[in-house]
């Protein structure tokens, strides 16, 4: 299973959000910088509205961050526009019990699985979204 691209479209939007935020931003404006349809754009950030991490104005446009982009954890942009069922990754159907991989596979992947998804969210979690706009402005 490969994890979509919403994410890092989600980043890239709200980045977009501070970089200009003196600016009235438009879905049209955002879908020019990551080079998608509006629609996608528009989505995203229906998404990013209900999960409270933005505020978007209809019409002329204008979007604004609900907090500060310090206090926005890369986890939490995640969560708001991925949707894995809580779960990265999952398992075939039915694998068969008959066979000793089949029997198995289970219970002998799944907790290392698990492990990787909680190093993976706990990496998510220490990373904010100003430390990524940081990494932007030194790159500009």
């Amino acid at each position: 299973m490969k994890i979509s691209s919403r994410f890092t479209i989600a980043v890239h939007t709200l980045l977009c959000i501070l970089l200009f935020e003196d600016e009235k931003i438009t879905s049209n404006f955002l879908a020019g910088s990551v080079n998608v349809n509006p629609v996608i754009i528009r989505n995203i950030l229906i998404q990013l509205q209900k999960a409270d991490i933005i505020t978007v104005k209809r019409g002329t446009g204008g979007i604004k961050l609900n907090k500060k982009a310090k206090d926005i954890t890369l986890f939490e942009i995640f969560e708001s526009v991925e949707s894995l069922d809580g779960k990265l990754f999952s398992f075939h159907k039915k694998p068969n019990s008959k066979c000793p991989v089949g029997n198995n596979i289970t219970k002998i992947l799944l907790p290392k699985l698990d492990d990787i998804q909680k190093s993976m969210e706990k990496e998510l979690k220490k990373t904010t979204l100003k430390d990524i706009f940081n990494d932007l402005k030194n790159n500009i």
